[in-house]
Parts: structure tokens; C-alpha cells; sequence
């Protein structure tokens, strides 16, 4: 397959970003991997950013998709300061709840909630990938994850550019996909028993949306493969086995390593990633450490995703996810 980024968006995004560079000599932005993750070095988000860093960043995030910070050991009040310089933060999670009196704020832990299921999953290539609560009728536009408890060793988390994996598609099969539409509901991984507390704060937050498989990147453009696969359970108008063939093809290819690029984290690491344009994997190797693990996640209100043949995302059932200060979308 062609493993190239559409080349007029790459070089419009890489044109951004250099501009935003030597407008701010103080800040590097190191590519990861061939197309996705930036280091972001030279800023310290803990104080208030200027303007010129703002954009940036942004820049930065929209040219590579994730990227990561190291050495900086927020507060839960720095955090959600750095990340309201970027947008509206929704609350905690529209499911799962939030940090005891820091609504904006999500707690990644060990043993959360969103994880209490009564057995082991079926393990495909593509278990656990998914983009944030795109069950929601607007999911969430990006993401921010702090770290603060870090085991020595294990518990990397894994991005794929979903824009590069599109582009990187047979014409024909990209044609076909523009006119697909399918169903995003939260439910337990195939194969795991949910326990009762996760069946209870399902039923009592139902979000289920039906998006485009193939969106147009609000900010840059770019056409994006839109399959979280930990939300997206079928395809609108094929029969069953069409829909699951097709999904599982394309959740093999999304999730392919060339697309990829993985994380270690450190305490004070802080990864920024693009929620419309990526999707990640959580670490499954720390239930097999010892060692504890917590990190918080703040979101930024998304817009209602719109598809390559122009419709916009519908809404099943549920509300949209708005701003923890309750302003609308």
C-alpha cells in the first residue's frame, strides 16, 4: 500500500508549524515516528502560555496528532489551566465521572471503572484501540493525559494517525467508504462480562451516535478513517457479516504499526493528542505488575463530526457532551 500523507495537507501542516517555530525559538518540536507523535521541549505549562506558544503547540498538534511533554508536574489546577488555553474542557467523563471536586478532570487509574469486566476479553489486534467517548454526538476534539504515578517499567500507550491510515487506502475502497455511516455505543470489549456497576452507569448515561466512517478534519482538512474500534459496532445498512468483515479489515489496517507510535511514560509526562484524528490504546501489560499506575485526563468540547459526502453526524440517543461549565456545543 502507499504509506504517503495526502501531500498538499502534510505540507500546508508542516508549512503551520514551521512558521509557529521561529516565531518561538524556544520551543522544539521533535518528530517521534514517520507520521504521528511529536516532543515538545523549551515550555513550561505550568505557567500561562503566550499567544505565539499557544499556536505552537497547536500547530504542532495538528501536524503530528499527539504530542508529548516531559518534566512537568502539574497540579490538578495547573492541568486544567494549561488545557483551557486550548478550548472549553468537558466534564470528567460524560459515563465514568470525574475527580472529587475538579469536574474538568478524569481519573485514569489501575483498576477504574470503565474497566470492570468479569473476564478477559477476546484478544484481536485491534481490543482496547478507540478514540475518546466517541459515542457522543460530538465526541471530544482532543484529549490531555498527566502523569503522576508511574511504574518502572511497562504501561507504554500507543497512538495511530487514523488521517494516514485513510490515505493510505486503494482508491476504490476510499470511494466506497465515503458514503458509509456507523453506530458508536459504549459496551464492553467482545467476549468480557461487564460487572453490574458498569451495566448500571451505561444504562443511566446511554450515548449512542451514528458518525461517517470517513470525516473531514475540521481544522486541516483531511480526510480521517473514523473506526474507533471500541465504540463502533456496526455499519449502517450492511448485513452482519458484511458490516463485521469490512469493520475488521479496516481495524486491522488502522491499527498497523507504520501508522503507530508509542509512548513511555515518566512521572510529569502530559500527552496531547488530536481525538479526530487518532485513536489509542491503553497498556495492558500493567495488570501483570505489581506496581500501581494513576493518570488524569482532561477533554475539550468536539464538534459534530461531518463526512466526506457532506452529512453530519446523528445522534441515537443520549445528550451531547458538553463544557463542565455547561455551555452549549
Amino acid at each position: 500500500m502507499n504509506m504517503r500523507l495526502n501531500a498538499s495537507a502534510k505540507e500546508l501542516l508542516t508549512d503551520r508549524l514551521e512558521t509557529a517555530l521561529r516565531a518561538t525559538p524556544h520551543i522544539s518540536a521533535v518528530p517521534q515516528s514517520a507520521h504521528i507523535g511529536a516532543l515538545i521541549g523549551g515550555v513550561d505549562l505550568g505557567q500561562a502560555l503566550t499567544p505565539a506558544e499557544v499556536h505552537s503547540i497547536r500547530s504542532a498538534l495538528l501536524r503530528w496528532k499527539v504530542v508529548f511533554f516531559r518534566d512537568q508536574h502539574l497540579s490538578h489546577e495547573q492541568h486544567v489551566a494549561f488545557a483551557r488555553q486550548f478550548g472549553d474542557l468537558t466534564i470528567g467523563h460524560p459515563v465514568f465521572g470525574h475527580v472529587d471536586g475538579h469536574p474538568e478532570l478524569y481519573s485514569i487509574a489501575k483498576h477504574r471503572r470503565a474497566n470492570s469486566h468479569g473476564s478477559e476479553p477476546e484478544r484481536r489486534p485491534w481490543t482496547g484501540w478507540h478514540a475518546d467517548v466517541t459515542a457522543a454526538h460530538n465526541p471530544p476534539a482532543a484529549s490531555i493525559l498527566r502523569g503522576v504515578t508511574i511504574p518502572p517499567y511497562g504501561g507504554d500507550t500507543q497512538w495511530t494517525n487514523l488521517a494516514a491510515a485513510y490515505d493510505a487506502l486503494s482508491e476504490p475502497l476510499k470511494a466506497f467508504l465515503q458514503g458509509l455511516r456507523g453506530e458508536h455505543r459504549f459496551s464492553p470489549p467482545t467476549g468480557a462480562s461487564p460487572t453490574p456497576e458498569y451495566l448500571e452507569l451505561i444504562k443511566n448515561n446511554t450515548l449512542v451516535s451514528e458518525h461517517p466512517l470517513v470525516t473531514v478534519h475540521p481544522e486541516t482538512g483531511e480526510q480521517v478513517l473514523y473506526i474507533s474500534p471500541g465504540f463502533l459496532k456496526s455499519i449502517s445498512g450492511l448485513r452482519t457479516r458484511e458490516s463485521r468483515v469490512l469493520l475488521e479489515l479496516l481495524w486491522e489496517h488502522a491499527v498497523a504499526s507504520e501508522f503507530t507510535v508509542r509512548f513511555k511514560w515518566e512521572t510529569g509526562s502530559i500527552a496531547f493528542w488530536d481525538n479526530r484524528s487518532t485513536a489509542h490504546v491503553a497498556p495492558q501489560d500493567i495488570f501483570a505488575l505489581e506496581y500501581d499506575r494513576q493518570l488524569y485526563r482532561s477533554t475539550l468540547v468536539g464538534e459534530v463530526p461531518v463526512g466526506a459526502d457532506g452529512r453530519a453526524s446523528i445522534a441515537i440517543q443520549g445528550d451531547p457532551v458538553l463544557a463542565a461549565h455547561g455551555a452549549a456545543y
